[in-house]
């Protein structure tokens, strides 16, 4: 960029920005970015539900812990929470899909307790909404500003905090739990199954028992 501004000034008089290269990037190269579920818990505590900001970013945490993306939640509608069946509905995923979650007691006491106590009263289905003028639902940078605050707040430190630090979190754990790749993909919607690979490098039990075998065997 710098060489392709100097050539538009002037300065130079040929473009030599095709001379530089662009810095190589591997597949699978980055490891997720996740927290310990102790970690979660405290998160969660500094939450402060008294308020009505905070009792809508309690619920908010609550469902980002599912493994949602920020974009998902900030498209949630009262129409997505089928309070008989206790279900939980995330259409229009980027796998092009929709999930079906159980919604646990725990989220479903935290979505009441904003509907009655913080969402405002308005005919716009969408769930969550922001808090100042104009009124409006709340939107995925928001929500990912919020997670990242709270981090702080709980003194939390991790590269780029925000959404995906939660649901990387919610990956990692069902990794420990053992379920499988396929499973963990389709469960927190991933497009493609390289999605989920990445995640085997922090399979830490399973490279752990690769490295202490019979490496003849392997």
């Amino acid at each position: 960029m710098f060489l392709r501004f100097c050539y538009r000034e002037r300065i130079v008089a040929r473009d030599l920005s095709a001379a530089v290269e662009m810095p190589q990037s591997y597949r699978l190269a980055r490891v997720p970015r996740s927290i310990t579920w102790d970690e979660v818990r405290r998160l969660l505590e500094t939450v402060d539900r008294r308020t009505v900001s905070e009792r809508r970013d309690y619920a908010i945490l609550l469902l980002v812990t599912y493994g949602l993306r920020g974009h998902e939640v900030a498209k949630l509608t009262l129409d997505d929470i089928d309070w008989d069946r206790e279900r939980l509905r995330i259409p229009n995923r980027k796998a092009g899909h929709s999930t079906a979650y159980p919604l646990a007691g725990v989220v479903a006491q935290a979505l009441i307790d904003y509907l009655k106590h913080g969402r405002p009263e308005t005919a716009e289905r969408h769930l969550f909404f922001r808090l100042v003028a104009a009124q409006a639902p709340i939107t995925y940078g928001a929500i990912s500003m919020r997670v990242a605050i709270y981090l702080q707040k709980a003194g939390i430190r991790v590269h780029r905090p925000g959404t995906h630090t939660l649901r990387h979190t919610c990956v990692q754990r069902l990794i420990d739990a053992g379920f499988p790749l396929k499973t963990i993909g389709d469960y927190v919607g991933h497009l493609s199954s390289q999605s989920t690979q990445i995640y085997t490098k922090v399979a830490l039990a399973s490279l752990r028992e690769v490295a202490m075998g019979d490496g003849e065997a392997l």
